[in-house]
């Protein structure tokens, strides 16, 4: 493993990190794993050299956190959280219909109190770093939240702030990222990877100007990227890719485009070095002012195939040269 400045502290994290909503929800499709499973999990990752760990609050409804905490509780020097706010989860339990997104709440007072929770689910004294969930950019632009996260860092309940940009991905989120880097000098986390480089593109050029990070979530393109579909691949409706277009032919033309992607992106594999989650992992490395790479991790042959990624080969100039022109000419395929 490798590691990086988490940039405004003086705590260094892992080049790859955990997300924990992939053990702390079933929305990636999965039975939800007992405690047993997820604190296993999240050991075995700490035992591997992650030490970065991003879960959010509303995550299993609090139930991220918890688990987070009865994993690691021992090593809480060792490693760093980051969790999220947001979301009333407090009045609006449960998984939403459609995974539709629960009603935020924004004011000083719920900010406050949201922290406090999380801590007390933590057992810890401080967040690490403590982002907006899914912000827009109206909250972005509201002074009365920085303030308050200001107030919450001088108090040394957290040591720095920034946003998660979501749910899904989606255009708006340009300027969410840039008001984060620019208005607010805050880390931002955002989707990126081989397939999907609408954000980075904008938003990693000025993000290097500034002292803050870029976190990467969905790095593999929602499963994409990890060389596990096939043209006979379906999605459980509880799995968030099952919304992630409206009907069976979109979701059909979805896999189908990917797929197509994909595999012209076998030069980055083979001879490598690599397996193709692993190069998709040092695509986004790449980039010095990426943080962490938060991979979808819910099993343990995941979990040691991109904990190794830091350890091989970077991409060459070459090789990005290559992904380049392919992302600008959309791999060949129609627009």
């Amino acid at each position: 493993m490798k590691y990086r400045p988490l940039k405004g502290t003086d705590r260094t994290i892992s080049e790859v990190g955990f997300g924990v909503w992939t053990i702390g929800t079933t929305m990636w499709g999965v039975p939800a794993n007992d405690f047993a499973t997820g604190v296993r999990l999240l050991r075995r990752a700490f035992e591997r050299g992650i030490n970065f760990f991003d879960t959010a609050d509303v995550y299993g409804d609090g139930k991220g956190e918890t688990l987070l905490a009865q994993a690691l509780a021992g090593q809480r020097d060792e490693i760093v959280i980051a969790t999220k706010f947001g979301y009333d989860f407090y009045n609006h339990p449960g998984v939403q219909p459609g995974q539709r997104e629960r009603p935020h709440r924004w004011t000083p007072a719920y900010i406050r109190s949201a922290c406090e929770k999380s801590l007390q689910r933590l057992q810890t004294d401080r967040i690490d770093l403590y982002q907006l969930h899914n912000p827009r950019l109206d909250a972005i632009r509201n002074d009365d939240i920085f303030a308050t996260l200001e107030e919450l860092k001088q108090a040394g309940k957290i040591l720095t702030y920034g946003t998660a940009l979501g749910p899904a991905l989606d255009a708006r989120q340009i300027d969410e990222g840039l008001a984060t880097i620019t208005e607010r000098q805050a880390h931002t986390q955002i989707i990126y990877n081989l397939l999907e480089q609408m954000l980075g593109e904008k938003i990693l050029p000025v993000a290097s100007r500034y002292p803050i990070n870029v976190f990467v979530r969905v790095p593999h393109s929602s499963g994409l990227l990890e060389g596990a579909f096939d043209e006979q691949t379906a999605f459980d409706p509880n799995d968030h890719r099952h919304f992630r277009v409206t009907t069976d032919a979109r979701r059909r033309a979805w896999l189908l485009d990917g797929l197509k992607k994909v595999e012209q992106l076998a030069f980055l594999t083979g001879a490598t070095g690599r397996t193709l989650g692993q190069a998709a992992i040092q695509f986004i490395l790449a980039d010095p002012c990426i943080g962490s790479v938060l991979p979808n991790i819910y099993n343990e042959k995941q979990l040691a195939e991109f904990a190794a990624a830091p350890d091989t080969p970077p991409l060459t100039a070459a090789e990005l040269a290559r992904v380049a022109d392919l992302v600008a000419h959309n791999f060949g395929l129609a627009a």
